[in-house]
């Protein structure tokens, strides 16, 4: 009798389980695809503000999301819709979004106009409706620059941002391929805003010594 009862014990408890995972795996892709998203920073395009090695966490209830998003796994973008957000980004804020010429790809930059303004760039100034843009201390100009030539010289527009739009830089000027050269982000596209700094992992110092690699001192508020 005892054997017989342990035996109808294991099915339930083998069903129990997947139920158990399965909750978690939806409660997880519901949190991740309305709430929060861990982004990884693969370049320096955002120096001095976010540094390659750099891991964020991003929220989507602020400026609205796509749900649902791609795969995580497989990277296939599924059929979306749009969540309204509870404000749109204004000049200044961080943003993360698609890609617009490869839906696979996430960027974050910084939105520097809004729908209806204009955008010009003078002697490595940034211009919006002609006033002198009020730049964040993450932002820097280097002398040596991977942006075409036309582009080294910090000079750009002036262009006028189209409404439903916003148009992105990256902190780091001279060496971020952004909305001057592949143009403004469409709204649709915004995905995230970027709040703290949960993990920086520094990929120049020898793995051996790991405690250095971590940089402790970046994790926090983004900025």
């Amino acid at each position: 009798m005892a054997r017989r009862r342990r035996e109808k014990k294991k099915p339930a408890t083998i069903q129990e389980f997947f139920k158990t995972t399965l909750s978690v795996v939806l409660l997880v892709i519901l949190i991740r695809s309305t709430l929060v998203q861990a982004y990884h920073i693969p370049s320096g395009s955002m120096e001095d503000t976010l540094l390659e090695g750099d891991y964020v966490l991003g929220d989507k209830l602020t400026f609205g999301t796509q749900i649902p998003d791609r795969l995580p796994i497989l990277n296939f973008k599924l059929p979306s819709f749009r969540m309204p957000g509870i404000w749109d980004p204004e000049p200044g804020d961080l943003v993360i979004f698609e890609f617009p010429e490869d839906p696979s790809k996430d960027f974050i930059k910084r939105c520097v106009a809004v729908g209806g303004q204009t955008v010009e760039v003078r002697n490595q100034q940034v211009f919006v409706d002609g006033e002198l843009f009020d730049e964040p201390p993450g932002v820097k100009y280097l002398e040596r620059s991977s942006l075409p030539r036309r582009f080294r010289r910090g000079s750009f527009g002036p262009k006028k941002v189209p409404e439903g739009h916003i148009f992105v830089m990256g902190d780091n000027r001279d060496n971020s391929y952004d909305s001057r050269i592949w143009g403004p982000v469409s709204l649709e596209k915004i995905k995230a805003h970027p709040l703290v700094i949960y993990y920086s992992w520094d990929s120049e110092i020898p793995l051996w010594q790991i405690w250095n690699k971590i940089r402790w001192w970046r994790l926090g508020p983004v900025w």
